[in-house]
């Protein structure tokens, strides 16, 4: 029996993809738990078309995030610390706090999770920070965003 899943399943495939699995599986556990649909005509061409429209969403993103990458290039997130008597800073400044900075700053919002440097900004002056702003079978986007740590006084 051929069948196309509608989800991930283990040991068996990925959503879209069109199986042989024996008849009893298909029939009796795949189809009624939702995990698939028989393989017709009708599903194919309903597949091809839930592929073209997740294909053109995914495009959509990818030029979202292009278009956002091009904005970060000339944005300054900024920061004030206190600084000890050296010169050096107390404390840091960690992704969290860079990704509120952008929220209020310039209202843009970006999951910390998203940020490639891992390490926080703990130096003053201007630090670049990439972040990952689309992953997926289009590429990936990464963009760079300006921080820029200044004494408080």
């Amino acid at each position: 029996m051929k069948v196309i899943l509608l989800s991930d399943v283990k040991k068996l495939g990925k959503k879209g993809e069109t199986v042989e699995v024996s008849d009893g599986y298909g029939a009796n556990y795949l189809i009624p738990r939702g995990l698939a649909v028989s393989s017709t005509v009708a599903s194919q061409k309903e597949l091809a078309k839930q592929n073209a429209a997740e294909e053109a969403r995914q495009k959509q993103l990818k030029a979202e995030a292009e278009e956002l990458a091009k904005r970060l290039e000339h944005i300054n997130v900024e920061f004030k610390a206190k600084v000890g008597s050296d010169g050096r800073m107390f404390g840091s400044i960690s992704p969290k706090e860079i990704e509120e900075g952008m929220l209020k700053q310039w209202g843009i919002k970006i999951d910390k999770r998203k940020f490639l440097d891992k390490y926080p900004a703990n130096a003053l002056g201007y630090t670049r920070l990439k972040i990952e702003l689309y992953h997926g079978s289009e590429g990936t986007v990464v963009g760079t965003v300006n921080v820029h740590i200044s004494e408080e006084k």
